[in-house]
């Protein structure tokens, strides 16, 4: 008989609450600084950090200008294997709204993507036993198969359920499906990229945040981490480590954009906005710290550069989004 266990265990540490009030503060210094909608070349930026560094992890040989390349539609010489994992990250990435992060069927599909072409049993759970064995030793031995719908069953049920912060959750996530191994092959991509899915829904700027490549410049890390909550049946060690992970990449962000938003920057975020009427008052409430000289500026720019449409003068002018 499979027992039921809603709440995975682990434990809530001084170091887990700092880092929590870390990256709470950090994700509110990204939305003041515009971050939480990047520009198009950062977005694709990190997009190609983000594929690269998880299947470096899992071995892929590919470039960082090579998926750079394929990403753009051009062909590259590589091992057929490296170029299929990789088209098949791009499909994944650029199509992440698609997928639910607390619905199983979505998790499957998402797999069955991810793994297409490479294994036959993609988008479904192993029908055999597994173990993972580093040099000679067993590392980790996953439960065995008959129990993973079982276990990924509470795993989504804890998802869905709890009312634990969304940052624990998505560390708490990652962890057991890497302990449960519930597919035949790419667990570990499928652990990150669900990890983002989970923090995405809360926090968009995870949609662009290449956590992945800590991981990969310090794998010994990550793996430590795993197995550290594999000894103590617990996976407080790896929500330490993921923790400080997103906080690093975070103020990585922050440090890489540091700078005065110029009037490129402005538009393109305000564009992505989505407004489709407004005023420049309405302009003027997300950027605080310009003036009405400027905001004018900036929006006769726009006009000129066909982003919007003016109608009317003076203070009866309104915008219309293109």
């Amino acid at each position: 008989m499979i027992v039921s266990r809603m709440k995975p265990p682990y434990e809530i540490t001084p170091k887990i609450l700092k880092l929590i009030t870390l990256i709470s503060e950090k994700i509110g210094e990204v939305n003041a600084n515009f971050l939480n909608r990047p520009s198009p070349k950062l977005r694709k930026q990190n997009r190609i950090k983000t594929i690269h560094s998880s299947l470096k992890i899992e071995g892929n040989i590919l470039t960082e200008e090579q998926i750079t390349a394929l990403l753009e539609n051009k062909r590259v010489i590589g091992p057929k294997k490296d170029v299929a994992e990789v088209l098949n990250a791009i499909e994944i990435y650029e199509h992440l709204e698609q997928y639910n992060p607390t619905n199983e069927k979505s998790f499957w599909k998402a797999h069955q993507s991810l793994m297409k072409g490479l294994i036959n049993d993609a988008g479904k759970y192993r029908r055999q036993s597994v173990g993972i064995v580093k040099g000679s030793k067993v590392e980790h031995l996953a439960p065995p198969f008959e129990n993973v719908p079982f276990l990924m069953k509470d795993l989504f049920e804890y998802l869905k359920k709890s009312d634990e912060i969304q940052l624990i959750k998505s560390c708490v996530f990652h962890y057991e499906m890497e302990f449960i191994h519930p597919f035949s092959d790419g667990n570990g991509r499928m652990g990150r990229l669900w990890q983002t899915l989970i923090l995405m829904e809360k926090y968009p700027v995870f949609e662009f945040l290449p956590f992945e490549t800590l991981i990969s410049n310090d794998q010994d890390k990550y793996y430590k981490a795993l197995a550290e909550s594999d000894k103590s049946g617990q996976s407080t060690k790896f929500i330490e480590y993921m923790l400080n992970v997103i906080d690093i990449s975070i103020s990585e962000l922050l440090k890489f954009n540091n700078r005065t938003l110029n009037e490129k920057d402005r538009l393109e975020y305000f564009v992505s906005l989505n407004k489709s009427e407004f005023t420049r008052k309405d302009y003027m409430d997300i950027f605080k710290d310009i003036s009405s000289a400027t905001a004018s500026r900036d929006l006769k720019k726009g006009a000129e550069l066909n982003l919007f449409e003016k109608i009317g003068e003076k203070n009866k002018t309104i915008y219309h989004l293109k």
